[in-house]
């Protein structure tokens, strides 16, 4: 599987110029091939092609006296800029089709220097390398200091670099991991745990083990709003709002990295020590339109499972998503006796069946792992999706009209 390895950029005063350069061409690339469809659409022509495209903005354009500093980056950045293009609106139609899984997208939108994020792309055609001392050599910009925090285990196919809100620049390396390798790394494991997620403790395993919720944005609330603050007063266009902007786009990142960080550590653990894990599929999307909605972003809980997704195809564990409309919370973990809805406020209960004592997060665990057993165990989803009925299955089957069947 293809995965990406971040590491954060030292470029000189020099190199963030030409950086800045390579980022403005991308972006003009990519907004004059917008543009070009955009008109072709107009004027109910057909779309031009990827090859119409290059030529004429990129090959015959750095011939033109308003487009000759295109000549000045890397022919590969913006060829890379054209198929990002390109690739914004095979997804923007497969979204129309019903082809494309998750929410609607929308059509493809001309790209601004103010944008929070901007990136180029450098294939191997790119002839980018790392140098012997460990320094990322890009071409027209030169050989950047780069802070290596491990090792790549493979060669990279291509490398991205990244300026984020908060003025960082990243190098992200796509690699191919090899299964033989990804599975020595993990030790085997027979254990199989449940997930409960919620906001008093961000985790709660079938074992017990409760994993306090750190509250990232919670506690870094008091110096945000500050920094917000102190934005608000400054003047639109002026360098100290520049400035506040830039504080507070670091005081975000500076709580983005430390949930990451927390969720990393603990997937890889969760991982590390299970062969099975189940876990809920939260409506997030829903739970996030509610009173608790700054408790729910702040948590992280999408981010997490997908972490373990990715996590466990790599190496070779099972992961199982229990339906969320379940009844974790309600069915006694020890007898099966359903025990009805309970208010939030309840965290502990009684089963009238057998009268074992339940804490309301540890039961949920309970569930979740035997729900994901069950699942691994006949090979199929706990809750099945809805198919339509098969050809004469459909129907009274005899019932006479008016007559109603008991």
């Amino acid at each position: 599987m293809q995965l990406r390895y971040a590491f954060r950029l030292e470029p000189s005063p020099g190199q963030r110029i030409a950086l800045a350069r390579a980022f403005g061409c991308a972006r003009v690339v990519y907004n004059d091939a917008i543009a070009a469809r955009e008109r072709a659409r107009a004027a109910g022509e057909p779309f031009p092609t990827a090859a119409v495209l290059s030529r004429a903005l990129v090959t015959e354009a750095k011939k033109t006296r308003e487009r000759h500093w295109l000549g000045e980056v890397s022919a590969v950045v913006l060829q890379q800029a054209l198929r990002d293009a390109e690739s914004a609106y095979r997804n923007f139609f497969a979204s129309l089709k019903g082809e494309r899984r998750g929410p609607k997208l929308g059509a493809p939108r001309f790209k601004s220097r103010k944008d929070d994020r901007q990136a180029v792309r450098f294939t191997a055609n790119a002839r980018w390398k790392i140098t012997e001392v460990g320094r990322l050599s890009l071409p027209k910009i030169g050989e950047v200091r780069i802070r290596w925090s491990r090792s790549l285990p493979c060669v990279p196919s291509s490398v991205t670099v990244i300026k984020d809100a908060a003025g960082r620049y990243f190098a992200s390396f796509v690699i191919d991991t090899e299964p033989a390798a990804d599975a020595a790394r993990m030790p085997d494991s027979d254990q199989a745990v449940g997930i409960d997620l919620g906001l008093t403790h961000f985790a709660v395993l079938s074992d017990g083990t409760k994993i306090d919720s750190p509250r990232f944005l919670r506690r870094a609330e008091k110096k945000l709003k500050k920094a917000q603050r102190e934005l608000s007063r400054k003047q639109k266009g002026s360098k100290n709002r520049e400035k506040a902007c830039l504080k507070v786009a670091r005081a975000h990142a500076k709580v983005t990295d430390a949930r990451r960080e927390f969720h990393h550590q603990l997937s890889t653990k969760v991982i590390r020590e299970n062969q099975t894990v189940a876990v809920e599929d939260l409506a997030v999307s829903g739970l996030a339109r509610t009173r608790l909605a700054k408790s729910v972003h702040d948590a992280g809980w999408s981010q997490f499972v997908n972490m373990l997704a990715y996590k466990a195809a790599r190496y070779g564990r099972t992961l199982v998503k229990v339906g969320r409309f379940e009844p974790t919370s309600q069915v006694c973990s020890a007898c099966g006796h359903p025990g009805g809805p309970k208010p939030l406020k309840v965290r502990e209960w009684t089963c009238p069946a057998c009268g074992t004592v339940h804490d309301r997060d540890h039961n949920a665990a309970k569930n979740i792992k035997a729900a994901g057993l069950a699942v691994t165990a006949c090979g199929a989803q706990v809750r099945p999706e809805h198919v339509p009925a098969q050809r004469g299955e459909a129907g009274s089957h005899g019932i006479q009209t008016g007559v109603r069947a008991a």
